[in-house]
């Protein structure tokens, strides 16, 4: 399983991590509505090592890193996973308005001791964080990320959205209210979809 890129180079004691958090991810499954049950037997891939994938855009002075919308903590409770090992003093904020999915975030960062801070509140209502770096995963379009961006950023933070195969599409919608900076990554896990890095929210003014 460490084969993959995202984790090639983590130890034995991260993986070990990795691995009990998939194994809660499934279990709470049953109970709530984490991850698709079609993609149970798959989870490895379509959500551990997608979410992996991400910490290696997370710049290296990074002080804090808020994950918004992040349900059964995907990405943020991996990039924590990570970050315990490679960067210890980033600071982690999760964002998830769902109670019973924030108790499950709760108790993956109690079992496996990561130092994370869950807010169970909706994104719009949180005016007291400013992140070095966002990240989103199968949140919302484009469009509402950045608007999302441009509330919880600092002026030099960027963020790191994961899209499916209409990203381009996304793209184009968002620019007709939006301009920002843009870089695109492969990912690793889906051939059509890409992460984008995007920074310098500024609103267009028509």
């Amino acid at each position: 399983m460490a084969d993959n890129l995202a984790l090639s180079d983590v130890s034995r004691e991260t993986m070990t991590q990795l691995q009990l958090y998939q194994d809660l991810l499934v279990k709470w499954t049953s109970k709530i509505n984490l991850i698709a049950p079609s993609t149970i037997e798959s989870s490895w891939e379509r959500h551990v090592i997608d979410s992996a994938q991400v910490f290696k855009y997370v710049p290296l002075g990074a002080l804090h890193l808020v994950d918004i919308g992040s349900g059964g903590g995907l990405p943020g409770l991996v990039i924590a996973i990570l970050a315990k090992e490679r960067m210890p003093g980033l600071a982690i904020t999760l964002i998830e308005s769902d109670q019973r999915k924030a108790a499950f975030l709760r108790t993956v960062a109690r079992e496996l001791d990561l130092a994370v801070s869950i807010k169970a509140e909706r994104i719009e209502a949180v005016t007291d964080v400013r992140a070095d770096v966002l990240t989103a995963r199968a949140l919302a379009p484009l469009l509402n990320l950045l608007s999302y961006g441009k509330q919880l950023l600092n002026d030099d933070g960027l963020a790191l959205f994961q899209k499916g195969k209409s990203f381009q599409q996304e793209i184009s919608q968002a620019r007709t209210s939006w301009s920002f900076d843009l870089q695109e990554f492969p990912s690793e896990t889906d051939d059509e979809a890409r992460i984008l890095q995007i920074k310098d929210i500024r609103r267009v003014i028509n």
